[in-house]
């Protein structure tokens, strides 16, 4: 049994311009991390701390443990994201609802790492950003089981 597998190219163009997106979010927050370390002049191992006398090794600083942890969740829910993205392209989706779950889900990544490592904001605004990325990634994956049944 063949299957022809079609993708809108349009759609396949704004999934591959946001998934480069999410790619250099997700790099960006490395050197986010850095910043901070260079800032506080704290790293996490002692060869990096001899770069300055002025440095000195700890695990434990909240400001570096803050980015480290949306770092974390960024590789917690891109990766699932853009495969489970691929998959419903493949389900022929309305090219208006999956352009803008796609914007969504950019968005939201993009906000709840401004919320929760740049510009700290008290919750609820952490939790919403991250529910709507998530809602978003759990929705598309269903809709792909879906196209099965």
């Amino acid at each position: 049994m063949k299957v022809a597998l079609e993708i809108d190219e349009g759609l396949f163009r704004t999934y591959l311009f946001y998934t480069a997106i999410l790619v250099i979010k997700v790099l960006s927050m490395a050197l986010l991390t850095a910043r901070q370390r260079f800032t506080k002049m704290i790293f996490a191992n002692p060869e990096d701390a001899k770069m300055n006398s002025k440095s000195k090794v700890k695990y434990d600083d909240p400001d570096v443990e803050r980015v480290r942890r949306a770092h974390l969740n960024d590789l917690e829910n891109i990766p699932f994201f853009i495969v489970v993205c691929f998959g419903y392209l493949l389900t022929n989706p309305s090219l208006y609802i999956a352009t803008n779950l796609i914007r969504l889900f950019v968005a939201s990544r993009i906000i709840h790492t401004i919320v929760y490592a740049v510009i700290v904001l008290p919750q609820p605004a952490r939790g919403l950003s991250w529910f709507a990325g998530y809602a978003t990634t759990w929705y598309m994956a269903f809709q792909v089981i879906l196209s099965f049944v």
